[in-house]
């Protein structure tokens, strides 16, 4: 098991170079970046095809690329409205069905939202619904060869900050975070970012979770705008003016051994982007090694 490290959809260059679709993708990542991960968004809908999603996914399978599928963006586990529930359903079958066809390992997907309603009420609602839901992929199929990984989330309206997601994992071990870093820096309002609070994310995902299932997380980063409600909207690695930066999470997870996969969800320059990030987690990898034969 190694770190991996790609983007999350195509990067601007992609296109500017002449490509159209995603199955000229893994071709693209893999000699121009050497980037081992991907992740396919269905975040608008799953709208793709038996054939194309098999297509697809044996493309990257040809170069050694290990895929994720994010989920429709519409799930909201804590919601009270019953036909809410059932379209819940609806997109976990979707996405699962989706990433099957394709390969995919993990799919991602956010809680929820609180609404109007008090935030443990928000958080009960999910803890009741998602147990239904995975009972309901389990007896389908779906969960075969998957890992369903909730996300932490940027806004502060929305159900996902790290205790949260981790009280949701420990409704079933096949579980796995997906740790949105520039999510966590966005909902603290910028008060996060150093070794220290990296550090204190990762000790309470292992300490909850177990760290064998931490050091397998699944991760999202890029530098994010916020405002007093929370995210804004995502920077790249060249936006030195927002945070948070990568150099102190790339420390621990060499010094920690882990085997996560980040997904770079900057704005435009997601493989560039991923590409300095595994350099910057190389280095740090190098250095620990270094240091630790002395």
């Amino acid at each position: 098991m190694q770190m991996r490290f790609g983007p999350s959809g195509n990067s601007e260059s992609f296109f500017a170079e002449g490509h159209k679709t995603t199955i000229e993708q893994p071709k693209w990542l893999h000699e121009n970046f050497a980037l081992d991960a991907f992740e396919y968004s269905f975040g608008r809908g799953v709208r793709i095809t038996e054939k194309s999603a098999r297509q697809i996914g044996e493309a990257f399978d040809a170069y050694g690329i290990q895929k994720s599928v994010h989920a429709p963006y519409f799930i909201n586990l804590a919601t009270e409205e019953e036909q809410k529930k059932v379209n819940c359903l609806k997109y976990f079958e979707q996405a699962c069905r989706a990433a099957q066809w394709m390969g995919a390992r993990r799919v991602i997907f956010h809680p929820g939202a609180q609404g109007k309603m008090e935030r443990e009420q928000a958080v009960k609602n999910i803890l009741t619904l998602f147990p239904q839901i995975l009972e309901k992929l389990e007896a389908q199929g779906l969960l075969e060869g998957i890992t369903l990984c909730p996300e932490t989330m940027g806004k502060l309206g929305q159900i996902g900050d790290i205790e949260e997601i981790l009280r949701i994992c420990a409704l079933d071990e096949r579980l796995i975070p997906c740790v949105d870093f520039g999510h966590i820096y966005a909902r603290r309002l910028g008060q996060f970012g150093d070794k220290k609070s990296f550090a204190a994310i990762l000790d309470g995902i292992e300490s909850s979770l177990g760290k064998e299932r931490a050091k397998q997380i699944h991760v999202h980063f890029s530098r994010i705008e916020f405002t007093k409600g929370g995210e804004k909207r995502h920077w790249n690695y060249q936006d030195i003016q927002y945070g948070p930066n990568f150099d102190p999470l790339a420390a621990l997870f060499a010094q920690r051994e882990y085997t996560a996969v980040v997904i770079c969800e900057s704005s435009g320059k997601m493989a560039e982007d991923a590409a300095t990030y595994r350099d910057m987690y190389l280095k740090a990898r190098e250095a620990w090694q270094h240091e630790s034969k002395m």
